[in-house]
C-alpha cells in the first residue's frame, strides 16, 4: 500500500468524504459507496477515498475485517463515463490526493485483510473489481450482473484480470467479448460469489461470516495473505492494464461508444 504515507492517516476521523461513508466498530471496518444518485459510478475522486480508508485499514491494527456495502439502488456501475470523457464532479472532499495513481485492483491484493463484498443490489463494469477483489462476496440471489464495456467501445481490461483470478478464463473470456448480463445463481456457480442469500437472512449470512472470521487470529490472517501476495502469480498487471485502458478511451470508437451512451442510441462502429 503505497498510495498514502501511514502519517497522512492520522486523525482519519477529521477528513471529510463526498462519495463514501465509514465506519469502524467491533473490529470491522465499513466502508459504504454513497453515490446512489449516479448509481455508485467510482468519480476519480471516489476512487481516491476508497484508496485512502483502505490505507487506514491497513495500516491499522484494530481493523480485523473490511465490509464493502453501498447505498441506493445499484451497488456499483462501473466508472463514471462523464468523468472518463473529462467532465469532473465538482466536490467538498479533503482526502488529499494520492502519491501514485490508484490501481483498485492492487488495493485489495495488498491490504492484507479479510475483505467482504455485500451486495444487495445489481452490479456493472468496473463494479467487478471491488467483488473480484474482495475474499468473500455475499449477494441476494435475485440480483443480474452485468459487463457492458464492449457496447460503449471500451474493454474490462482490469476487470478481466480481477476476475480471471476467481473465474474460469474462458468464461471471463466469453462474457467480456458479449457484454451481457448473468444471474446471481451463475455467478455463484462461477466462483464470483462466494455466499447466494436472499433479502431476508441477509444480514443473518454477514454477520455470521464475520464472527466466524473474527475467532481466528487477526495476525496470523494479515501475515498469510502478505505471504500469498508474494508467492501468488502476478501476471495480471493491473498497471499495464490501466494504461490499455487509457489507450483505447482515446480511440475514435471508444468516443462513438461513449457518446451513443450520452445520446441514448446504438452506437455505430466504423472500422479502426
Amino acid at each position: 500500500m503505497n498510495n498514502y504515507k501511514k502519517n497522512q492517516l492520522e486523525n482519519f476521523s477529521s477528513f471529510h468524504f463526498s462519495f463514501i461513508n465509514v465506519e469502524e466498530k467491533n473490529n470491522v471496518f465499513k466502508i459504504t459507496l454513497n453515490r446512489p444518485d449516479k448509481k455508485n459510478a467510482l468519480h476519480p475522486q471516489m476512487i481516491n477515498e476508497i484508496a485512502f480508508a483502505m490505507h487506514y485499514a491497513h495500516f491499522n491494527s484494530s481493523v480485523w475485517i473490511v465490509l464493502f456495502e453501498a447505498e441506493g439502488s445499484v451497488f456499483c456501475a462501473g466508472a463514471d463515463l462523464k468523468a472518463m470523457s473529462g467532465d469532473i464532479e465538482p466536490n467538498n472532499s479533503s482526502i488529499p490526493l494520492p502519491k501514485y495513481p490508484v490501481i483498485i485492483g492492487d488495493l485489495f491484493r495488498k491490504i492484507h485483510k479479510p475483505t467482504i463484498a455485500c451486495v444487495r443490489e445489481n452490479v456493472y463494469a468496473g463494479g467487478f473489481l471491488i467483488l473480484a477483489g474482495c475474499l468473500f462476496v455475499i449477494a441476494d440471489n435475485k440480483l443480474n450482473f452485468s459487463l457492458p464495456e464492449v457496447k460503449r467501445g471500451l474493454f474490462p481490461f482490469q476487470v478481466m484480470a480481477s476476475l480471471t483470478k476467481v473465474m474460469p478464463e474462458r468464461k471471463v473470456l466469453n462474457w467480456c467479448i458479449l457484454g451481457n448480463s448473468i444471474t446471481a445463481k451463475e455467478a455463484f456457480d462461477l466462483g464470483l460469489i462466494t455466499h447466494l442469500t436472499d433479502g431476508n437472512d441477509f444480514d443473518i449470512t454477514v454477520n455470521l461470516l464475520v464472527e466466524e472470521i473474527k475467532l481466528n487470529s487477526p495476525a496470523a490472517i494479515k501475515v498469510g495473505l502478505e505471504a500469498y501476495e508474494t508467492i501468488s502469480n502476478n501476471n495480471n498487471n493491473h498497471e499495464y492494464l490501466h494504461s490499455m485502458l487509457n489507450k483505447i478511451i482515446k480511440s475514435k470508437q471508444a468516443k462513438e461508444g461513449l457518446e451513443a451512451f450520452n445520446q441514448k442510441r446504438k452506437p455505430n462502429w466504423l472500422n479502426n
